[in-house]
């Protein structure tokens, strides 16, 4: 497969997810190349525009094993991961699996677990592996966590810990349709999910993140991204800004846009465009600064990642 034929695939996977969240094409685009990437996805919006729906079209479409997990105040870490039973006929404990052992998982309402169980995602999204018991066993690739949360209803709520924040690479909102898209939605069956049909099996996938890993990256893209990255630790309105695990996030949400677009390497237009998604949750506005945590791109975070991109020159990274 070449770049060619990568960026076909992808405009595949994104048209077909698209026959289920229609009028969604950029959110649909931003969570396949975070995925190609090898990242995780935080969507944040309103009940009822197709958080679910999108996790479960992009699963579909990749012949991926899906589960989704509900994340309410009673549930445990070993809902999660999963717990040894001990089995009378055998006279032993076996394993009995829990619902990240999948593909694609989704994280339904993160916010509404305590984070004694949010905690149980840290390991697998970091480590693509689950302990329990003294015994690590490594999930099935690809592996990528979707997970949703509500901004306008924070009562009995959790609000994920930062740490757990820099986990996701992207944050992205849906946001409602047009009057168009959503006529046309109106139009489709019941479950348009079930009408889906796979475009790329999970191997094919698989090769397609390996050639996300060989694009190139020159040395001055490589400065633009820590400068840009640096410039929020600088920033006067920020009291915490993002991590050098921010910059690796963004170098490879970089490649894997590139890729999509069918080169072989990565440009600083490819970082300016991934930027707000993959750094805006990761800034911790100053006190008085007037700021408060925005809602992904859209938010006064993602508004002060434009200004620094505004502000840093892509000449001063050469």
């Amino acid at each position: 497969m070449d770049y060619n034929g990568f960026a076909e695939r992808v405009g595949h996977i994104v048209g077909n997810v698209e026959r289920a969240v229609a009028g969604k094409r950029e959110g649909v685009f931003l969570a396949v190349v975070a995925m190609l990437a090898g990242g995780h996805v935080l969507i944040e919006d309103v009940p009822g525009v197709g958080k679910t729906l999108l996790a479960k079209s992009l699963a579909r479409s990749l012949r991926a094993e899906f589960r989704r997990i509900q994340f309410t105040p009673d549930l445990l870490p070993a809902d999660v991961t999963g717990l040894n039973v001990y089995n009378q006929g055998e006279g032993d404990f076996e394993f009995w699996a829990g619902p990240v052992f999948a593909n694609v998982v989704l994280a339904d309402e993160i916010n509404r677990a305590s984070p004694k169980t949010q905690s149980a995602l840290l390991e697998a999204m970091e480590e693509n592996s689950v302990t329990v018991d003294g015994v690590t066993r490594h999930l099935s690739q690809p592996f990528c966590v979707v997970a949703t949360q509500n901004p306008v209803e924070h009562e009995g709520t959790y609000p994920l810990p930062h740490a757990e924040l820099d986990r996701f690479m992207v944050k992205m909102r849906v946001g409602y349709p047009d009057e168009d898209a959503e006529t046309e939605m109106l139009r489709l069956a019941q479950d348009p999910v079930a009408e889906l049909s796979p475009v790329v099996d999970l191997e094919e996938f698989l090769q397609m993140r390996r050639l996300v890993e060989g694009v190139y990256a020159s040395e001055a893209v490589l400065r633009y991204v820590v400068s840009v990255t640096s410039a929020t630790r600088e920033h006067e309105e920020v009291y915490l800004g993002a991590s050098p695990r921010a910059s690796r996030m963004l170098l490879a949400a970089s490649r894997a846009r590139a890729a999509a677009n069918g080169r072989s390497y990565c440009t600083p237009d490819d970082v300016k465009a991934m930027a707000s998604s993959v750094l805006a949750h990761r800034i911790i506005p100053a006190a008085g600064s007037g700021s408060e945590n925005g809602l992904g791109a859209t938010g006064i975070n993602g508004g002060i990642v434009q200004e620094i991109l505004r502000a840093v020159p892509v000449t001063e990274a050469v």
